[in-house]
């Protein structure tokens, strides 16, 4: 059989991945007329909008919603002038709002838009033959500049038992079709107790495992705020525990563990592992294009270039933290490098993180611990929400701003935990970003009554120390003299 012929096509750049990042950059390039090439193995939109951060998020609003209407039934209602005597959750209804979430935004994501949009979608899984070729199906990509966006996958630790026993991930647990009776978490980072809230929510006995603190790595006192609202609902979080193995007892999940007082067992219905993620480096042949890599992803320089100069890295598929906004800001920099030279240089001081349970914790920049042992001397700045009228109103109390400066007041970090902290944290990444002084922040006018004045109280305590100096003193009493 004679074979087929392969195609060649050149175009100006080949992005390989559809997720967040490989979206942004395809499009953007695309947007000033540039030739573009496309390379999806599997779904457009990738794990954000298919089984990540789009889904979660709707997973948690409607388990949010269905929080509040639960303490109207059995606790507080009565403040808010709610009363309800039956409750039930319609887990069905949950699963289908989720999906129509995902439906709602697929479009936008579509190969059809794309198409529209003038880049070439190809289907299918690409892989470097040389230093300036991708092989995909029957065509051979030669491009100008390579963008490779894989993104990553769940990483799955090696525990006995784990590959023989049913199990969730973030790629599988929206499919559920019930609700968990019992739930086990093995992890207690950002995703795990996300959705260990939200099923709890739902009904669900939770239990988290985990080796390390939870939340660990974000500022302990803003955190320890997550950690005591999550066991007051009723999740069981437990840390410093050793994973041995896990089995299936017919219906049940059995998990062995080894803790500070011994071992034992612990038993579920459900196993969920939320033990963090790997990048999808597999099937790229790297090495074919000189492309340097570790276990933790593409060796990039500071403006995310790989070991060979034809080609970028952006996102979870590189060594940095695996946020899908930092991908999508990754692809703008590689574009402006890319088609105009622009030098560009990624800032990982100013990179938000989130953590969306309820309260939200959000934090950019140095925590307290990080800012000590970095600079030395530095300003702590507290507001509670307990003050704030907006949480007054709305009985979001829970929670608390705290800012880092440098003794002369420039911001080097900010954690906010509770209400719209996720919104909040904007104002401050914007800040560390400019390199602001929090004289910029207490001096703005934000809305009253918002959230906003959360962060804007802590600012005005900066000054605080210099009203009740004597010297301040002297001069106010001195220049009343003059009327």
């Amino acid at each position: 059989m004679t074979p087929i012929a392969r195609q060649e096509i050149k175009p100006d750049i080949c992005v390989i991945g559809a997720g967040t990042g490989g979206l942004a950059a395809a499009s953007a390039a695309a947007a000033f007329g540039v030739n573009v090439v496309l390379i999806e193995r599997a779904k457009m939109g990738g794990q954000d909008l298919n089984c990540g951060a789009l889904p979660s998020k709707a997973l948690l609003a409607a388990a949010a919603r269905i929080q509040i209407l639960r303490e109207g039934a059995f606790r507080n209602g009565a403040r808010f002038a709610v009363k309800s005597r039956r409750f039930a959750v319609d887990f069905a209804a949950v699963r289908a709002h989720v999906q129509g979430v995902v439906a709602a935004v697929a479009p936008q994501d579509s190969r059809e838009r794309f198409h529209g949009l003038g880049v070439r979608v190809l289907q299918g899984e690409g892989r470097f033959t040389d230093r300036e070729t991708v092989a995909v199906n029957d065509y051979d990509v030669k491009a100008r500049r390579f963008v490779i966006a894989t993104g990553s996958s769940p990483a799955l630790p090696g525990i006995p038992g784990l590959a023989d026993t049913p199990h969730l991930t973030n790629e599988t647990v929206f499919d559920l079709a019930e609700c968990p009776h019992r739930l086990i978490v093995i992890g207690a980072g950002s995703v795990g107790l996300e959705l260990a809230q939200a099923f709890r929510r739902f009904g669900a006995d939770v239990t988290v495992l985990a080796a390390a603190p939870p939340l660990a790595g974000a500022d302990p006192e803003c955190a320890a705020v997550v950690l005591d609202a999550l066991a007051r609902e009723g999740v069981v979080l437990r840390s410093g525990v050793e994973v041995k193995e896990v089995r299936r007892d017919l219906a049940r999940v059995e998990v062995d563990i080894v803790t500070a007082t011994g071992a034992e067992t612990v038993e579920g219905s459900h196993l969920l592992v939320a033990a963090g993620r790997r990048p999808n480096l597999e099937n790229l042949d790297l090495d074919a294009a000189g492309i340097r890599y570790t276990a933790d992803g593409i060796v990039v320089d500071g403006g995310l270039r790989t070991s060979n100069n034809h080609v970028y890295a952006i996102g979870d598929v590189t060594g940095a933290p695996k946020l899908s906004h930092l991908a999508h800001h990754h692809a703008g920099l590689v574009v402006r490098n890319a088609l105009f030279r622009t030098p560009v240089e990624t800032d990982r001081h100013a990179v938000p993180f989130v953590t969306y349970t309820d309260p939200e914790l959000a934090e950019v920049g140095l925590n307290e611990d990080a800012a000590r042992a970095q600079t030395g001397a530095i300003r702590v700045l507290r507001s509670p929400y307990r003050e704030n009228d907006r949480a007054q109103a709305t009985g979001a109390t829970n929670g608390h701003i705290k800012i880092i400066t440098d003794p002369k007041g420039n911001i080097l970090g900010a954690t906010v935990v509770g209400a719209a902290a996720a919104e909040n944290i904007a104002a401050w990444t914007l800040a560390i970003n400019q390199k602001l002084n929090i004289e910029a922040i207490a001096g703005v006018m934000v809305p009253y009554p918002t959230y906003a004045e959360v962060g804007k109280g802590a600012a005005m305590t900066y000054f605080t120390r210099g009203l009740t100096s004597p010297l301040v003193r002297r001069i106010i009493g001195w220049l009343r003299r003059f009327g």
